[in-house]
């Protein structure tokens, strides 16, 4: 029999974050994806017990998510993802949190309590699994579909303007927000391990197949013969270069992102916009969220900010043990039935 050191010497691997379950998700669905990138990136950014490690999710396909990692686990309801999740986080901050959740999940129903999430920085990780369909209630226009979206309720076209994910956790003042697409595997390794090891709330928005009710809504990030043209990679303190032969960029004329031609020797690498994730500003990180607006654009994918600020539930934490310090540990009999009580005959 293994010794106690012997099992906290064992290093991790993939397998061991594989629950016993059936994955029952469509043949080909992006999900496959995203749980193996995830399960092949935990052994590098956990550093605790699986034990220590939860996984909340909300109602829809991606929701399936915590039967299939061997971690605890709650599957919710509708919506109510971030909510639980920061009830089990404020409840014992030692636990690493992560949410599993869809574009319907997330920002339909569930849009108010991503918001507060965001705002307070609670130490959660929130993946959104966007693909911009409601998938397991068979193909309805979701909150990310784009305007004229055919779909089985929209049949004439849906007239919604869509949610901007990225946009919106930055307006909500997330302090880590990414991007990334289940077919780049390796950039999606990334951005799991980043948003891992970031303190306070981080969001990865990650664009997903669903290729039996809206295949195809990102073959042109994903398809090997327009993806270099029609994708974006930001890397911090590096100017915005694309292209298959790395020959165009992206420059601001006024705060409007243009694309130029460096082959054509009218413009240099110093001319274009360098990328700053860690300013304090979010100005820059919304001009990039929203070049998905402007078809002539590329796609920009990777971190779009990271700040550092306290913590929700670290600063409860603090508080708690400040007034603990200095009034003694309170007496809940005493405040249940205290002065501001009433008597209803």
């Amino acid at each position: 029999m293994a010794t106690n050191e012997e099992v906290k010497e064992k290093k991790l691997t993939a397998k061991d974050f594989a629950s016993d379950q059936d994955v029952r998700w469509c043949p080909g669905c992006g999900d496959y994806s995203i749980l193996a990138q995830v399960q092949r990136t935990f052994p590098e950014i956990i550093n605790k017990d699986v034990e220590k490690i939860v996984w909340i999710s909300g109602i829809g396909c991606s929701s399936r998510f915590p039967y299939y990692m061997n971690t605890y686990g709650f599957h919710g309801i509708h919506g109510r993802a971030p909510a639980i999740a920061t009830g089990v986080k404020v409840a014992n901050p030692d636990l690493d949190v992560w949410v599993a959740t869809g574009d319907g999940d997330l920002l339909s129903i569930g849009g108010n309590h991503f918001i507060h999430a965001c705002r307070k920085n609670i130490d959660l990780k929130i993946l959104l699994f966007n693909n911009r369909i409601y998938g397991l209630t068979k193909g309805q226009y979701s909150p990310t579909s784009e305007k004229g979206k055919i779909t089985k309720t929209t049949p004439f076209g849906s007239i919604d303007y869509p949610f901007n994910p990225v946009s919106l956790a930055i307006g909500a003042d997330a302090t880590f927000v990414a991007r990334t697409i289940d077919r780049s595997p390796k950039h999606l390794q990334e951005m799991i391990r980043r948003a891992g090891e970031h303190k306070g709330l981080a969001f990865i928005e990650i664009f997903q197949n669903c290729n039996i009710f809206n295949d195809g809504a990102f073959s042109l990030l994903t398809e090997k013969d327009t993806k270099d043209d029609s994708v974006l990679v930001l890397e911090h303190g590096k100017p915005m270069i694309f292209g298959k032969d790395s020959d165009k960029g992206i420059k601001l004329d006024g705060v409007k992102p243009i694309t130029v031609d460096l082959a054509s020797g009218s413009y240099s690498k110093d001319d274009l916009l360098v990328h700053d994730e860690f300013s304090d500003e979010p100005i820059l990180a919304m001009i990039l969220a929203h070049m998905t607006d402007h078809p002539s654009l590329p796609t920009p994918v990777g971190v779009f900010r990271q700040i550092k600020r306290e913590t929700y539930d670290g600063g409860i934490r603090d508080q708690i043990n400040l007034v603990t310090e200095k009034r003694g540990k309170g007496d809940l009999a005493k405040m249940l039935y205290g002065a501001n009580t009433w008597e209803v005959n």
